[in-house]
């Protein structure tokens, strides 16, 4: 009698992430921030708390033709070339991925591959605590508005503590999260960015320099970065959609690959459920399943059913 049934959503696209306050100088090499995603098991959280219906998030603009992939090449390596100083070699080399923690070994080497790239950026284990080198013991506290989250920083917490991070969960009321927010008084908040098929100046307030320090502003993490300003404004003055899309490719690899936030995971369907007494066409539009503008209810169908339930 009820249908159920999902939507692909390619009207928009997501990147929901645990975001590290750059402000903060424990976050600011790359590599520590890359050593927190390695830490981070998703598969594991995926199988255990969501019965494997998610999907990691590998761009900011995932579920979209504006998300890049594979390496760069015509007008977006023309683009990411005006700024080849001034962004990780990684961009024109590599594909970005994420971490796969799908195997009691992959957890293993990744979270010895983490552990390296805490040396390389100055840390060090003692009496089983990560220490930078003035012996400040590295620490997290993941702010949180929500119970429905707790769980998912619950996940998280064991793997850094075998990086030797004392981590705490902070749960606070909304009113206080909002102020600690605009306040930047967090070390890492789970949040993100909402993206349109054509993106445009509010790029700026979600990662451009002028906003890391505006207070309300959408760039929570604190983004700095000459490379990330340049790229938005070829986002903003593209002169046709094939040179928006390059352009936004550009950003998008640029942003990944200076690791700027852990990466989480989303659904790109709408979940629906219904009584079987309606019909569709069989070709749906490109970026709506049109509901209710373009189905109709189907007697037939509702007399197999019954009458109102």
């Amino acid at each position: 009698k009820v249908i159920l049934e999902m939507f692909e959503n390619r009207a928009s696209g997501v990147m929901q992430a645990f975001i590290p306050n750059l402000r903060r100088a424990k976050f600011q090499d790359r590599r520590v921030r890359r050593a927190l995603n390695y830490a981070l098991d998703f598969e594991g959280m995926n199988r255990t708390l969501f019965f494997d219906q998610y999907k990691r998030v590998n761009s900011y603009f995932m579920g979209t033709e504006l998300a890049s992939s594979g390496l760069p090449q015509g007008r977006e390596l023309e683009i990411l070339e005006t700024v080849k100083d001034k962004v990780p070699p990684e961009v024109f080399t590599t594909a970005y991925v994420n971490p796969v923690n799908a195997t009691n070994e992959e957890r293993r080497a990744n979270l010895r591959e983490a552990v390296q790239l805490l040396k390389e950026a100055g840390y060090q284990i003692k009496n089983r605590q990560l220490v930078d080198a003035k012996g400040e013991p590295f620490t997290i506290e993941i702010l949180l508005a929500s119970p429905a989250m707790e769980r998912v920083a619950v996940f998280y917490k064991p793997a850094l503590e075998r990086l030797g991070i004392k981590v705490s969960i902070r749960q606070v009321d909304p009113s206080q999260y909002i102020n600690r927010v605009r306040a930047r008084d967090f070390d890492m908040i789970v949040s993100g960015w909402g993206q349109s098929l054509s993106p445009g100046n509010e790029q700026r307030d979600y990662f451009g320099s002028t906003s890391a320090d505006r207070e309300g502003s959408r760039n929570y993490g604190g983004i700095q970065n000459e490379a990330v300003d340049a790229l938005i404004d070829k986002v903003i003055y593209a002169t046709d959609r094939a040179d928006l899309v390059a352009a936004t490719h550009a950003l998008d690899r640029v942003l990944l690959w200076n690791e700027y936030v852990i990466p989480a995971w989303t659904l790109n369907y709408t979940r629906t459920a219904r009584w079987d007494r309606f019909g569709h066409p069989e070709k749906l539009p490109t970026y709506s399943f049109a509901f209710p503008d373009i189905w109709w209810f189907d007697a037939a169908k509702a007399a197999k059913i019954g009458g109102a339930q």
